[in-house]
């Protein structure tokens, strides 16, 4: 999504080990890196930083764990595939077993412990909706829990943002029209497997990346590029781990909105600040309710409680319940991984 930085900062402590430079450079990698031969030079000039102190600097960030990981952020639905958030009922004393089975199949991409009596909440990516599907499947048989599906009918927005000292206006326009899914060539899947875990750290990562795949750096950036244009990739940059940034009250905010109201509503929820991601889920009934999903993040369980209850004044009569479960656990954050 584009971004335009203000130049007001926001008052922000810093978390403990995080400098000013570090900082900034956090606020800098979540938004996009340039398509260019040498990014990370360009990336310091912008920071007033040298090259070789972005790439020390983003090393340690992700060694730490600060940053989950750094390179293409794939929208794999974009290309014919499908992402779907799923639900399990895990006793307490399986979570362990029952993690390390799940989190051993690529299609798991994240698996989050909520406070919940379905604990246990994954996000499978595949490919290919078949695959997706199959991958439940494979759940369930592998681990004898029931698995409940709940795919995305509507997105009504998705840019995670987490700034430490910046405040970036991140455009919440309503998602255009639906334009034909981008049909995955054999050097796009090339590319998507190296690069799924991330951009390496060298001064020319493009090259670095072509060198692996027998082609141009020219070639590298010039698909990625195209590949952005078709929103298979959202964008190049970082994905911040929010509980190391200070985001320590991560609540998925779940609302059982009128159907004939969801999607006008939806939009309205997706624009406000607070919100990382709105979707509109299928609901499955006797056994969860919601159709509306909305994810907040804050410092503390109050801020988030607080930015829930502003959603429910602008949901209104329309909406019958909700809940925000919050997380307790991340188990798996990988992101899109091919076969």
């Amino acid at each position: 999504m584009p971004q335009t930085e203000l130049p007001t900062p926001i008052p922000a402590e810093l978390p403990p080990g995080i400098d000013e430079v570090d900082a900034r450079l956090v606020d800098r990698l979540q938004q996009s890196l340039p398509l260019i031969e040498r990014p990370f030079a360009d990336m310091g000039a912008e920071l007033g930083i040298s090259e070789e102190q972005v790439l020390h600097r983003l090393q340690r960030l992700l060694s730490r764990g600060v940053l989950s990981r750094f390179g293409p952020l794939f929208h794999i639905e974009r290309a014919g595939g499908q992402f779907i958030l799923a639900a399990m009922t895990v006793p307490e004393a399986r979570i362990a077993e029952v993690t390390a089975l799940v989190n051993a199949l690529p299609e798991v991409a994240h698996n989050y412990q909520r406070e919940h009596t379905m604990n246990m909440w994954l996000v499978i990516a595949g490919e290919t909706p078949a695959a997706a599907w199959a991958a439940c499947e494979q759940i369930e048989a592998l681990t004898g829990l029931p698995l409940h599906a709940f795919p995305k009918e509507r997105e009504y927005f998705m840019g995670l943002y987490m700034p430490l000292l910046t405040q970036t206006c991140v455009s919440r326009a309503r998602p255009g029209q639906e334009r034909p899914a981008t049909a995955l060539t054999d050097f796009d899947r090339s590319l998507i497997t190296a690069t799924q875990a991330g951009l390496p750290l060298t001064p020319q990562p493009y090259d670095t990346i072509a060198v692996l795949l027998g082609t141009t750096g020219e070639a590298v950036r010039t698909r990625l590029g195209e590949l952005q244009e078709s929103g298979v990739v959202r964008r190049i940059a970082a994905v911040p781990n929010y509980y190391r940034l200070g985001y320590v009250a991560n609540g998925m905010s779940v609302w059982d909105v009128d159907d004939a109201e969801v999607d006008r509503l939806g939009e309205i929820i997706g624009s406000q600040p607070a919100v990382s991601h709105c979707y509109r889920r299928a609901r499955k009934p006797g056994i969860w309710r919601y159709n509306l999903f909305a994810m907040l993040h804050g410092r503390s369980r109050e801020e988030v409680l607080a930015q829930a209850a502003l959603l429910a004044e602008l949901l209104g009569p329309a909406c019958k319940a909700h809940e925000v479960l919050f997380c307790s656990g991340i188990l798996k954050k990988t992101g899109l991984r091919l076969r």
